[in-house]
């Protein structure tokens, strides 16, 4: 059979492979010390590595800043080829493993939009006490502006919220559209019936934010419509967000499956959102060199069919 590519294997034989292991670990690493425990060596022997690789690529490659080792631009130019090669090295290996779910025993650390986290971890780790009592999970929030290169660094083996395709170092699976809606504490607020297009904009707002922008994930909704609101307070966590809501003159607008499930809980009064919201759908992302992986595959698995058993 006649090779797709020419490959100078005489060349490859005098280079040694790990090299490229030791350069990816230090890409996530961004220290010596923590590569080296990230490939369970000694610091001696990973700071050899960064010496030959230094000298085989002619290139600093990765240099002190502070307490951070930071790549060059070489480094960056590299790592996306090296990961390639690595995540193909790694498929090649794996792809005959087996997972007896019944036997295994790990972690599964999975990066969550807040209202995914409460709806899905508990039936989740219900589900795999029976099937798979080995089994944990680790969840953490994660926000879109996060979830990649968490996936890239292995801090997280999945993603599950409103998150976008990335690259391709990343692999995506829409799960479902999600809707908005919003309520309040009628005591609080003179409003009787559904809330208006006027009342809603008017209002003063408390919502869910991951991140330094107090509008949180809407701001890109709100940016098509051209629409600001007059946000109050924002937290990352929506039981915050409602339990203010509670004690406040403020209107939440969240997930429809959050508000139909919590709001009543805490004695508000749900609404419509009086304006024409487009949010992303939930999606489950992960690396790309874990699509192969039995494990990952399996939870994976897991996920998407609890999620159709939620929104079905």
């Amino acid at each position: 059979m006649k090779d797709i590519v020419s490959i100078d294997h005489f060349n490859l034989w005098s280079f040694d492979l790990n090299l490229l292991v030791a350069f990816d670990a230090l890409m996530r690493d961004r220290s010596v010390t923590q590569a080296a425990g990230r490939l369970k060596i000694q610091q001696p022997a990973m700071s050899h590595n960064l010496s030959t690789l230094r000298t085989l690529f002619q290139d600093e490659l990765f240099v002190r800043v502070g307490q951070v080792m930071k790549p060059t631009p070489r480094a960056h130019a590299l790592a996306p080829t090296i990961q390639q090669i690595l995540a193909q090295a790694h498929n090649a290996l794996i792809i005959s493993e087996s997972f007896d779910p019944s036997k295994e025993s790990r972690i599964f650390r999975i990066g969550f939009s807040s209202e995914l986290e409460v709806i899905l971890m508990p039936e989740l780790t219900a589900k795999l006490r029976k099937e798979a009592p080995g089994v944990k999970l680790l969840a953490r929030a994660v926000s879109p502006e996060q979830v990649h290169r968490l996936l890239d660094e292995g801090v997280i083996d999945l993603g599950v919220g409103c998150y976008g395709k990335g690259n391709s170092r990343h692999r995506h699976r829409q799960l479902f559209e999600q809707s908005l809606m919003c309520c309040y504490n009628e005591n609080l607020l003179p409003i009787r019936g559904p809330i208006s297009r006027g009342a809603y904009l008017k209002g003063e707002h408390v919502m869910v934010s991951q991140k330094d922008a107090i509008e949180g994930c809407l701001d890109e909704a709100l940016d098509k419509i051209g629409v600001r609101l007059n946000v109050a307070m924002a937290a990352p966590e929506f039981l915050t967000v409602l339990s203010t809501a509670k004690v406040a003159p403020l209107l939440a607008t969240l997930p429809t499956r959050i508000i139909k499930r919590y709001a009543p809980l805490f004695g508000l009064t749900e609404s419509p959102v009086p304006l024409e919201l487009t949010v992303n759908p939930i999606a489950m992302v992960w690396s790309a060199h874990l699509d192969r992986e039995p494990a990952t595959e399996w939870i994976r698995s897991q996920v998407a069919d609890l999620v159709q058993a939620v929104i079905e």
